[in-house]
């Protein structure tokens, strides 16, 4: 029997790319299993105060979220094989920022995505990564290769 890999998906919630990775590791019939954090963005803003009460200042409205919030994404990164973190477009990710280094830290196999125009700006980010890959689709080659010790192009030697 061939190990689990955990693979745990950080970062941007407003496109597809989960999605699409999820059906590029069934489709490779890669041995994983994926989680990620809490995706539906209301829920994830307002789960402090939804639980544990109204707060009337922001700060605290956050501050409740972010700790409930941390227990699930310190847990799955904690236990991960490998964690990759992507940064989308729209916003600026710093809780995927903080995901990477946190990974980093614990000495977790990192993953970046992210396009051309974050380069400069995650210059850092991408420097504590094993790799920095840009789509869906080369995450799931680079998941492949690792996983499998498949290459596409390339035949088994052995």
């Amino acid at each position: 029997m061939s190990k689990v890999w955990s693979i745990y998906l950080s970062g941007e919630i407003h496109s597809d790319w989960r999605e699409q990775v999820e059906a590029g590791v069934r489709d490779a019939g890669l041995a994983v299993e994926i989680s990620a954090p809490v995706t539906h963005h209301e829920a994830s803003d307002d789960v402090g105060v939804s639980i544990l009460g109204a707060e009337d200042d922001k700060f605290w409205h956050d501050r409740k979220g972010a700790g409930i919030n941390a227990i699930r994404t310190r847990t799955l990164i904690e236990g991960a094989d490998i964690v990759v973190v992507r940064f989308g477009d729209k916003y600026k990710q710093w809780n995927a920022a903080f995901d990477a280094g946190y990974a980093a830290a614990l000495a977790r196999p990192l993953i970046v995505m992210h396009g051309p125009d974050h380069q400069h700006a995650l210059k850092e980010v991408d420097a504590a990564a094993n790799a920095v890959c840009e789509t869906p689709a080369q995450l799931v080659e680079i998941l492949t290769y690792v996983i499998e010790g498949r290459l596409k192009g390339y035949t088994d030697r052995r």
